[in-house]
């Protein structure tokens, strides 16, 4: 019951966000949940033996976050800066001697994997509106779905056992069929400017990085030996855990309609 109460409530709270704030105030609560996802993947690369400067790379994630959305500046020139910017930050770690490559490594790819993906979600809003935003969310909701009841009834061989042991290789063609199908009727509506054809490519290049956002967010908490990214919400664990899939999708919906 608690997992169904917390779980309704977090999807009607960002469902209101969604429809009823504006790009700008929208960008506030990407950049709220920018911090609280950065505060677990710290821990969880902590756990893994990775020092980051805390602060700095928290700063340079809500940066790229909030330089995305604008569609006059280059979201290449996020990426370059990001890396460039999180690889000197290592500089200033606190860990005793030179800085290792994981530290450098996970201090470069917060801002990559948390803030650009965030801000290309406000992006889509800025861009194309809010209906597209609810198209993309709803895709990804609807193939994790499928994915999760085509797994249950079919699933025989395992996608990626040392990853995701529950996850099926039935499990994911039920997702890049059912996902797309929704997309290309729902997008006859809300995104008339694509025909059904580059509607179909973009499902399905929406379920496949889902499947990639979660076997990667898997893959660090199983380094890391922890099973959920934190307990910030009552039965799903942490904010990591609910948009593992959303941090890959949105960047290529983002590209694709701009």
């Amino acid at each position: 019951m608690t997992r169904i109460l917390s779980g309704v409530s977090l999807a009607a709270a960002a469902l209101a966000a969604i429809w009823f704030l504006t790009p700008i105030a929208l960008l506030a609560v990407a950049l709220v949940v920018a911090g609280l996802a950065f505060a677990e993947y710290a821990r969880i690369v902590s756990a893994i033996g990775a020092d980051i400067p805390w602060w700095t790379t928290l700063l340079l994630t809500l940066l790229a976050c909030a330089m995305v959305p604008f569609p006059w500046i280059d979201p290449v020139l996020v990426i370059v800066l990001a890396l460039i910017t999180s690889a000197a930050n290592v500089l200033i770690s606190t860990r005793i001697g030179a800085p290792t490559l994981t530290d450098t490594a996970a201090s470069v790819l917060a801002p990559v994997y948390i803030g650009l993906p965030l801000g290309a979600l406000v992006g889509v809003t800025a861009v194309a509106g809010r209906e597209a935003v609810l198209l993309l969310i709803g895709t990804v909701a609807i193939s994790d779905t499928a994915q999760y009841y085509t797994g249950r009834a079919f699933g025989r061989r395992p996608l990626a056992p040392r990853r995701s042991p529950k996850k099926t290789v039935e499990g994911a063609v039920g997702g890049l069929v059912i996902a797309p199908v929704v997309l290309v009727a729902a997008g006859k509506m809300w995104l008339p400017g694509l025909g059904p054809g580059r509607l179909a490519i973009l499902g399905l290049l929406l379920v496949v990085a889902g499947i990639i956002g979660d076997l990667f967010e898997s893959m660090l908490k199983r380094a890391a030996d922890v099973k959920d990214s934190s307990h910030l919400i009552p039965g799903h664990g942490g904010v990591l855990d609910r948009i593992d899939a959303l941090l890959f999708a949105a960047p290529i919906f983002y590209f694709f309609i701009r």
